[in-house]
């Protein structure tokens, strides 16, 4: 009989919570995403390098991150009228797929906008605002910010592995 690695039950992150709450929370969640990301495989398998068939790219993450911090910050919690500028309710890998190089610094230049836009539309914002959605319910601003750092160190991680197979930098 081959050993495979358990199921784990996760839960999700509180969206509602004081500050140790929400980040023990968030804590619990990545460690239980990991596991879960590895329940059901064989040893070999758990230590295989497959190969890369994804179609993500560097530009795609830009893309896409730029969405995050518009959609989280300035759609949500901010109520500002401004549409998505890659994403797309009939295709949601519009900002991985649409990738143009010749857009590069167009979209390299959006996100820095959108960060900077996103940092104005939460200055003075009490952590404890609340947006509700119609999904989960209340969510106070404390976790987008929590949320947004799990985001962005999510698909760090994939552009370290992009930026590895591209020019063998590694650790940025």
């Amino acid at each position: 009989m081959t050993w495979t690695a358990p199921s784990v039950a996760r839960v999700d992150e509180p969206f509602v919570a004081d500050e140790r709450g929400m980040l023990e929370g968030f804590l619990d969640w990545h460690r239980s995403t990991l596991l879960h990301k590895c329940a059901g495989l064989t040893a070999a398998q758990l230590a295989a390098r497959p190969p890369a068939p994804s179609e993500l790219s560097l530009l795609g993450l830009v893309r896409h991150l730029t969405d995050v911090e518009r959609t989280w910050f300035r759609r949500r919690f901010a109520g500002q009228a401004v549409p998505p500028l890659h994403s797309r309710t009939d295709d949601q890998d519009a900002a991985f797929d649409g990738v143009d190089a010749a857009r590069a610094a167009d979209d390299l230049a959006a996100l820095v906008a959108e960060q900077e836009a996103a940092r104005q539309a939460t200055a003075g914002m009490s952590l404890d605002a609340v947006f509700v959605s119609p999904r989960w319910g209340s969510m106070c601003l404390r976790w987008a910010y929590v949320h947004m750092n799990g985001e962005y160190a999510r698909h760090n991680g994939h552009a370290d592995i992009l930026r590895e197979r591209i020019d063998g930098c590694v650790g940025i």
